[in-house]
């Protein structure tokens, strides 16, 4: 994915290594995180993104893409990825 491909307010799904993920733009921010909802397994980039939450397609779940968190329940947290971003290349480390 490039940050011409993902403008701020976007989200999207990308598979690494056969690793699904979460890369969402805040306000020219690109955040990473694993993009599987831990409730039904549905494709977290394939959701909304609403500020800095990613909410679920199937069950409205949400969680911080800064943190992983879980907007109710704080113990569940997704596995968030350091990101940068050179020239249009969003590169994220797992």
């Amino acid at each position: 994915c490039t940050l011409s491909q993902l403008p701020p307010g976007g989200l999207t799904e990308v598979v690494i290594d056969g690793r699904s993920l979460e890369i969402a733009n805040v306000e020219g921010r690109v955040y990473a995180m694993d993009g599987i909802c831990p409730h039904r397994n549905a494709p977290l980039g394939q959701g909304a993104l609403h500020g800095t939450s990613v909410v679920c397609p199937w069950h409205a779940w949400e969680f911080d893409c800064r943190t992983g968190i879980h907007d109710y329940n704080p113990s569940v947290r997704l596995e968030t990825f350091p990101v940068k971003v050179e020239g249009d290349d969003i590169l994220v480390e797992l």
